[in-house]
């Protein structure tokens, strides 16, 4: 959870954008707080963002960039104003998965967790023993979702993989997952993605 005197810049990840919200705002009274709520992130957002951080202010402000996903060129342009923010600026950027974020944008922000236990995806296959049925059921069951949703389900995958069956991934398997984030970022089939994860486990 947020701690009351953490009021500088970070990355907060949680599940429930608005209830982090509605606590943030309540949090960071009398201080001017802009918004920028989106479902994606792109390059136009990104620059009305560094925009807003050029106008001077004489009492802090908060710019909060909230969204489902963050497209990599956007992150790229935003990442000088994050090193070197302007006077009295300060960034509450908020992700449902650290993973929607480059590497480069997570070194500039200490990342904070906030509310992700209810929503949390669980995944009912055993990894150990999958098959190519078993495989071809999960494709079908997630075939409509979103690129935020499917990079939810790599997460989940990876957790089901390494905590729940224990297994010890091999150096293969573990490039296939960081394939599987950048591919996601490069908008390729969410189903294409997952089954290039699921397949690595089959025997």
């Amino acid at each position: 959870m947020l701690v009351s005197e953490d009021k500088k810049s970070h990355i907060l990840i949680s599940t429930d954008i608005e209830y982090e919200l509605e606590k943030l705002t309540k949090k960071l009274k009398p201080n001017r707080v802009v918004l920028f709520l989106r479902d994606e992130f792109k390059i136009e957002d990104a620059k009305a963002v560094v925009a807003e951080a050029y106008k001077s202010e004489s009492q802090t402000k908060y710019i909060i960039l909230a969204a489902q996903s963050f497209n990599s060129i956007s992150q790229n342009s935003l990442l000088k104003v994050l090193e070197e923010p302007p006077k009295n600026i300060e960034f509450i950027i908020i992700s449902p998965t650290k993973s929607n974020l480059l590497a480069t944008v997570r070194s500039r922000l200490p990342l904070v967790k906030g509310d992700i236990s209810h929503s949390v995806k669980e995944v009912e296959l055993n990894l150990a023993k999958i098959d190519y049925a078993q495989i071809f059921a999960f494709l079908k069951q997630n075939i409509r979702i979103s690129k935020s949703e499917a990079k939810g389900l790599v997460e989940a995958i990876y957790y089901r993989a390494t905590v729940v069956d224990m297994l010890i991934l091999s150096e293969e398997q573990l490039d296939n997952f960081d394939r599987a984030y950048r591919l996601l970022e490069l908008n390729s089939r969410p189903q294409s993605v997952l089954a290039l994860i699921l397949m690595g486990f089959v025997l």
